[in-house]
């Protein structure tokens, strides 16, 4: 007996891990150095909101929950940029452009995987001065949530370009 639950334990775990994605490496082409940049605008984008739920039942009745979360990609963006030592500014003046650097999201893609998909997000970082491409990076995420997945695809982006030292 002992031996038919250990066998259907390592069972169910080999399941639950073939259900997890293996997300794609990030993608980073850098033009130039970001080193000389202090400030970032980042371009206001809209509101993103998930919703995941689940009914279930017995015989006293149906159950069910949900779940809402809502994520902008620009303050989630931010605050990782803030973190990383840099000034978040309203606009670009002349006095500041050659030291700020702009920062452009996109949703770029969906990848289906497993019972579930990824969602892949590009930032675009420009020179304020130039509007040159100083870098690109692009990520895969995949959370509970579709917020989950750009949360975890931004983190991963930035982490790239950014490495902690």
């Amino acid at each position: 007996m002992k031996i038919i639950k250990i066998l259907f334990a390592f069972c169910g775990a080999v399941l639950l891990n073939g259900c997890a994605a293996t997300l794609l490496p990030v993608s980073v082409t850098k033009n130039s150095g970001l080193s000389e940049y202090k400030y970032v605008y980042i371009t206001p984008t809209s509101g993103i909101t998930s919703t995941t739920g689940g009914v279930y039942g017995g015989s006293y009745g149906v159950y069910g929950s949900t779940q809402t979360k809502s994520i902008y990609p620009s303050d989630i963006i931010a605050g990782i940029m803030i973190k990383k030592g840099f000034t978040q500014v309203p606009n670009i003046t002349p006095e500041i452009a050659t030291q700020t650097l702009i920062i452009n999201y996109g949703e770029s893609g969906r990848r289906n995987v497993g019972l579930g998909y990824t969602i892949e997000v590009t930032l675009q970082f420009l020179s304020a001065k130039t509007h040159e491409i100083v870098c690109i990076s692009t990520a895969e995420g995949q959370g509970a949530t579709e917020a989950d997945d750009i949360r975890i695809a931004i983190n991963r982006a930035l982490d790239e370009v950014f490495p902690s030292k």
